[in-house]
Formats: C-alpha cells, structure tokens, sequence
C-alpha cells in the first residue's frame, strides 16, 4: 500500500492495460495530499469518498472493502513511505499521472471500456475529491516545477471537463477572474497564465468542428478581464529593479504572458469574429514595442519580438486551408493594418535605433561564452530577421491597403531608409555598394524567413509599379531611369535580389529544387510572381545581368593587372573607383537617395552606376547541399554532364544551421585601399580584350560571350530547374501538379533564346 501501488498503476496506464481495482481505488491512489489554504487546519482534504450516484464503482466497493484501504490510510502509508520517495516525488508522480490519463481517455486507439473507467476516475476526483481545488492551490507553489506541473494536470481536466459535460470548471474560472485582476499582488499568477495557454492549446487536439464552440465557452467570461491584465502588465514600471534579473517574479510573470498572448493568437483562426483579447495584440501593439525598447532583460524582448513576427507572418497555425480563411477576415485586416500603422510610425521615429541585439545567448543554462568563443560585438541573428520582417511585412500591408502612391510614399522611404541603416549596423558583412545584396547576406541562414522578405518586397515593388504605370501608361526614359533608381537605391529590385540569391548558392539549381518541394517556405508563391514579373521586364532583367557581368569584369581586370604586373597603381585606382555615395545618403533624418532631383539624368546615372557596381572580391558562395539526390531518378544516358560547373571552386559542407559559407572563386581579388580612390569611372568593358585565365574559368568560351556570363549561368540555372521538376513529374515524384510552373520557365527559356538562336 505503499508507493509501489501508484507506481504500478502508471505502469499499467502507460501500457494501456486495463485497471483491474475499482474506480475508487484509483481515485484515491491518485488524490493529492496539498496544504490546506488559509483558514484551513492545515491537513490534507482527505475523506472516506461514498459511492456516486448512479452506483458508480459501488458493486466493487462492497466486495472489496476488506482489500481496498480508505483515502486515510493511503495518506498515511505514503507518509511512511521510504525516504527515497519524498512527498514532492509523489505528488509529481500523481499530476503525470493525470495528464496521461486524460490523453488516454481521449485517444481512440484505447479500448473502448478503458476508456470508460478512466472517465469514471476523474468524475470521483473532481466531484468527490475536489482535484481542481487542490491543484489550483499548487498553482501558488514556490516550487516553479510543481507549479508548472499543476497547471498542466488542471488544464487537460478543466478541457476534459468542459468536452464531457460541455461546461466550464467552476473553481478554475473564479480563481482567473480573481487571479488576473489582482495583478500584481497575487500569488500564483505564473500558474494561472499557463494554465490558461495551456487550455487553449488543448482545443487544438480537438475536431475542427468542436473548437469554435469550446473557445467561446473559455474566452466570453474572461474577455474583458483579459484585456484590463493586458493594460496593467504591459503599463507596469519595466524599469524597477523587480525587472533587472531574468529569474525574478516579476519577469516570470511576463514570460508566462507571452505564452498566453501567443496561444490567443494561434486560437483567434477558429473564430469568425474574434474575442477582444484574440485582438488587443494588434490594437495595442504599441505597448509591446515599448516594452521592448526598455531595460528589461534581453529575453524577454526577443520572444516579444518573435511574437510579432509570427503575427506578421500568420504563421500561428500550420493547417493552410484555416490560414487562408484567416487572412479572409474582415477583422485580421483591420488588425494588421492598424499593426502595420503604428510599427512603421515608431520605425520612422528611429525606434530599431533603440533596441539592442548583442544580448547574450544562452548555453544550456548559462549565459557565459564557449571557450575560445568570441561574442563580443555580434548581433543576434534571429532577432534580427524577425525584426526586419516585421517591418517589410507592415510595409507590404500597408502598401497593399493603399489606393494612390501618395498615401504611402513617404513613409515607405523613410522605413525603407531606417531598414537600411538597421541592417548595416548589426548586418554581417557588409556589401560594398549594392543595397539589393542586404537581403541574402541577412536572411541567408533562414531559409523561410529569407522568402518572407523576398516576397515582401516583390509585392512592394509589383504595387509600387502599378502605381507609377497607372499615372502614365507612356513613361519617357528620364521617368523610367529616375525609379530603377530609387529601386536600386532602395534595396528593393527584384531582379537584384534574385541574381544575388543565385550567386550566393553558386547558381545550384537543386537548391531551388529543395525549396520548391519543401512546405516550410513561399518560394513557390514567390517564384510564380518573379517568373510572371521576368516575363513582363525581361530587358530590364538582361540590363541588370550586364550590371553584374561589368561589377565581376572590374574584378579580373584588376585581377589580371595585379598578376601580370604591367599596370601600375594608377590602373588598380581607377577600376576599383567606384566607392558607392549612396552609401554615404542613408542618414537618419535625410534619405537624398530617394529625395534627389529626378532631372539631373547624369547625376541619376551616375549614382546608379555606383550602387550597381561592387568592388567586393568575394565573387560566389558555396552551394548548398542538396537535400535530395535528384538525378538518381533519372535514366543514365540525360544525366548531368558537368558543363554547368562554370567555376573551378570548391563544396564546402554546410553546418547544422544551414548556413551558407563563403568560399574563395578561381580568382579573387581585392582592393584593400579602398579607401583611398579619389576617382569616379564606370568599370572597364572587357569587349575586344584578352580574356584572362581566371576569366576563362568563369565563362564558357564555346556558348557565351564575356558580358553575359550572368545572364548565362542564371538562365542556365531555371533551364535545369525546368528539366528536374519535368523529370520528376514524368515519374509522378513531384508532390503537386507544377504545369503552371513549367510553363512560366518555358517561357524564360523562349526569351534566352530568341536573345542567342546559336
């Protein structure tokens, strides 16, 4: 009678075999021994527990009374007990034990009369025994594991409950009404929070059908206490010393907040009209961000912004049928454009100015550096990412919410600005001049985060576009020079992106590949855009290719110089003179980049000259390991050749974080006294030139010419693409229907060729 009974009964539970005692045994096996409250006398609410109405257990409690002890007597044995099983054991022992039961009872692979009796437990614990009061209690427990270990246990009762008798648990819903309004004087108010996101999470588990129901039942009582705790938590002094440590009270009490606020966001789809605290996350957004531009712990201003960006992102539910029917409500737009309004107000007010990113990371606990690592100076990465997609998104919606160009151009180009500058102070590395490149080098670890952004801006440019083209249908070549400016200078030009994205997996056609198969990314959304897009604005596609052949043949021009010693320092001064201005335009206050005079056409050239020519020597990327060997599927005799493999480099492995490494090009050459050019000349044509030897391993001699090695290698890269998603289909590998897809690349392949018939 000791707790080798309540161990055997998790053995029996975990095992699925029927419990062969009567429920009431059970019951009390798992009845918990807590403190009683104030007001108490300070024992156990224990008691002998009569048969329930109905005859529950009752025909096993008169055979087996001379077997089975009374709740005392269990009570005392496990007062008994061993001292290596201490009370705190047991008692966690108890709370798994209900937490399994539950799910037990609930799985349909469990027979149908095991099920019953678990059922018929839980109705003597919480009728007779008054579980949920006593686990209620634990909530306040100083012991953070127990506590948490108690809310657990009491939400999947309080969902049980609320799925069989189809009401709400009583004592749970006083102890919140009284719990949330009493911050922040309350014990126990870290429980309360969990135990709530907890339940909420729960309804997840459930059909479809039944969850709307279940959640209107949960939030209607609780919604305005909600919202007021939302006010007071988020209104409170983050600047007093109850903040200043990441293990305090106060700052347990918002972490817990968080959980909260993000389990309200991801059971806001199953509602057609949202509760107000499903909402206050995007109405008072503003309260969030000022809490992260405070002197709270650094922790906690990460997981508030990974928050927003899962709200920006709608990525709270995995299920693509209700993200749609989401995005859909009149109610999510009204809540993202009243976000989108108040994160691009405070980011023109310099508010990424104000938020630090080079917190320390933790280290299985512990906050100091692996030896003979150095994190002194580095940026965090992720929050980063998430920060700079919360801002392209509200850009994007905000953009997207707009009827005339008038209504969002100032304030695009100041965040445009202020995004800029974010990312060139805690980007890594920096480019030497070509604002587009900002987006590979910061998003290039995170493969979904990295599509977000790509997509984000192709949609900015497509409305901005629009706008301009339904001005004027006819624009003159001053018109059209002056805004490939302000996308250049901007950061934005889709076709900028996308070849630096190419050249960054050393034009890899099985990475996108990889991508298109994945479901974890948009690139299918964004790359049927871009293909639409390249279909329109192909010259201005093969004009941005020649932009990026000139950059590459400054390059080894200086690189052929430097190798063959005949030209002097003068030579290596002028081709390397193209230091970028606009780099020098983006100030806080003042972006000339996107205010400068649209009729100086000379002055436009020039400075779009500069942005688009790069002095970096770093010419491509390592490739990416494909996740797949796809030309295992095809027959020998159309395998690849190799011919595509324009560069004598070398596969560097990528790490567990998928990041991408740079590596050394066939010639590599830099400028290290970059600093000191005085001179502003466009690069060098190679036409009628003596291609060197490092040129030759760039190019194929036999199929291109010289300046249009890009343009070459990235057709070069959808054309293979193209033939893997068409030799997939044919063997039905492809997991979805891509003719929409091939014929977008078809048509590039039409236009690459009517350019070279040869």
């Amino acid at each position: 009678m000791k707790i080798s009974l309540l161990q055997q009964m998790y053995k029996d539970v975990l095992a699925g075999i029927p419990l062969a005692r009567e429920s009431r045994h059970y019951s009390s096996l798992m009845n918990l021994c807590v403190e009683q409250p104030p007001g108490g006398d300070g024992s156990c609410h224990q008691q002998h527990l009569p048969p329930t109405a109905g005859g529950t257990g009752s025909h096993q409690d008169s055979d087996m009374s001379d077997v089975v002890p009374a709740t005392d007597d269990l009570s005392r044995s496990f007062a008994n007990m061993s001292s290596s099983f201490c009370p705190r054991e047991v008692t966690l022992l108890q709370l798994t034990l209900i937490k399994m039961m539950v799910a037990k009872a609930e799985s349909q692979e469990i027979e149908l009369h095991t099920r019953q009796k678990y059922c018929e437990i839980f109705v003597l614990l919480l009728k007779e025994a008054k579980i949920d009061s006593k686990l209620i209690h634990l909530l306040g427990s100083d012991d953070r594991l127990l506590s948490h270990m108690a809310s657990q246990s009491l939400a999947s009762l309080v969902y049980f409950q609320l799925k069989e008798e189809d009401a709400v648990n009583v004592p749970w819903l006083s102890f919140s009404l009284a719990a949330l309004p009493g911050f922040p004087g309350v014990a126990g108010l870290p429980g309360c929070l969990w135990a709530l996101a907890a339940i909420l999470k729960e309804t997840r588990k459930d059909a479809p059908a039944a969850r709307a129901g279940a959640l209107k039942k949960l939030l209607a009582p609780l919604d305005a206490v909600l919202e007021g705790f939302y006010n007071a938590i988020l209104l409170h002094h983050f600047d007093s010393h109850h903040y200043t440590s990441p293990y305090s009270e106060a700052t347990n009490n918002l972490i817990s907040f968080i959980d909260l606020l993000e389990a309200l966001l991801v059971s806001r789809v199953e509602l057609e009209i949202p509760f107000r605290c499903q909402r206050i996350l995007f109405l008072k957004v503003s309260y969030i961000l000022n809490v992260i531009s405070s002197s709270i712990p650094y922790v906690i201003k990460k997981k508030f912004i990974l928050l927003l960006k899962k709200c920006v992102l709608c990525k709270s539910r995995e299920d693509a049928k209700g993200g749609s029917l989401f995005l859909q409500s009149p109610s999510w737009c009204e809540d993202m454009l009243a976000l989108s309004n108040v994160v691009l107000q405070v980011v023109n007010l310099t508010w990424l100015n104000q938020i630090p990113l080079s917190g320390k990371s933790s280290y299985f606990g512990s906050s100091e550096t692996v030896p003979g690592h150095d994190s002194q100076g580095a940026s965090d990465q992720t929050a980063l990412r998430a920060l700079s997609l919360v801002v392209l998104k509200a850009l994007e919606f905000k953009i997207h919410n707009s009827a005339t160009e008038a209504e969002i151009k100032g304030d695009f180009e100041s965040s445009m600005c202020q995004v800029l500058m974010f990312w060139r102070s805690h980007g890594k590395p920096s480019p030497a001049g070509h604002h587009c490149e900002w987006l590979s080098l910061v998003f290039m670890e995170q493969d979904d985060d990295m599509w977000e952004a790509a997509k984000a801006l192709l949609l900015i440019y497509l409305k901005l576009d629009r706008f301009r083209r339904g001005v004027a249908d006819n624009l003159s070549p001053k018109e059209e020079e002056s805004w490939q400016f302000l996308v250049h200078a901007g950061g934005y030009n889709p076709h900028c992106i996308f070849l630096f994205f190419l050249e960054k997996i050393a034009f890899d056609s099985t990475v996108l590949l990889d991508f298109l198969i994945s479901s974890e990314t948009c690139f299918l959304e964004y790359l049927v855009r871009y293909l639409k897009l390249l279909g329109k604005e192909w010259p201005r596609f093969v004009e941005v290719c020649d932009h990026f052949d000139s950059r590459h043949g400054a390059l080894h021009a200086v690189c052929s110089a430097r190798q063959s010693c005949v030209a002097g320092p003068s030579l290596q001064s002028a081709v390397c003179a193209a230091e970028p201005r606009s780099a020098r335009a983006w100030a806080p206050h003042n972006c000339p980049v996107f205010t400068a005079r649209q009729g100086d056409n000379g002055a436009a050239e020039r400075s779009r000259s500069d942005s688009l020519t790069r002095t970096d020597s770093a010419s491509l990327l390592a490739p990416l390991q494909s996740l797949v060997n796809y030309d295992s599927s095809e027959d020998s005799e159309v395998e690849s050749d190799g011919k595509e493999c324009l560069v004598n480099t070398k596969q560097l492995p990528s790490n567990n974080e998928g990041e991408v490494r740079r590596r050394q090009a066939g010639c590599s050459c830099r400028d290290d006294d970059r600093n000191s050019r005085t001179s502003e000349v466009s690069p060098p044509k190679l036409k009628g030139s003596p291609a060197s030897s490092c040129w030759t391993r760039m190019a194929s001699p036999d199929n291109i010419a010289p300046l249009r090695v890009m343009l070459y290698k990235s057709t070069k890269c959808l054309e293979e693409l193209q033939e893997a998603i068409s030799r997939l289909q044919r063997r039905n590998l492809f997991p979805y229907n891509p003719s929409a897809l091939l014929k977008l690349l078809s048509q590039v392949e039409k236009m690459n060729k009517s350019m070279n018939p040869q």
